[in-house]
């Protein structure tokens, strides 16, 4: 994803269909996500102390969720799954608000 705050729905829904990650991490995102909070996760996940639009709340945790990936893919002893899965649970939660602010 590029630094286009002008993401389009349908941009969002092939960036969300194009991920391909490990099915238990994605199940585990999906089943994380009713207790998704967007101010205390993107806090924590992002380092972000004032409110982000969501879409670009999007590509900061685009960018951050792609970087986990490598790093799992890699086999580096510092990855953490529970960070790449609140990643991935925060990118849908932000995915949907997108989609919901479009209508």
């Amino acid at each position: 994803m590029t630094e286009n705050t002008s993401l389009a729905p349908k941009d969002v829904a092939r960036f969300l269909a194009s991920l391909r990650r490990p099915g238990l991490l994605i199940r585990a995102a999906r089943f994380g996500l009713v207790d998704y909070r967007r101010e205390r996760d993107l806090r924590r996940l992002i380092g972000v102390t004032k409110a982000l639009p969501p879409r670009s709340a999007l590509l900061a945790l685009a960018e951050a969720e792609a970087e986990a990936e490598e790093t799992r893919r890699l086999g580096d002893s510092c990855y953490s799954v529970a960070r790449h899965v609140g990643l991935l649970i925060a990118l849908l939660g932000e995915a949907r608000l997108v989609q919901a602010q479009d209508g």
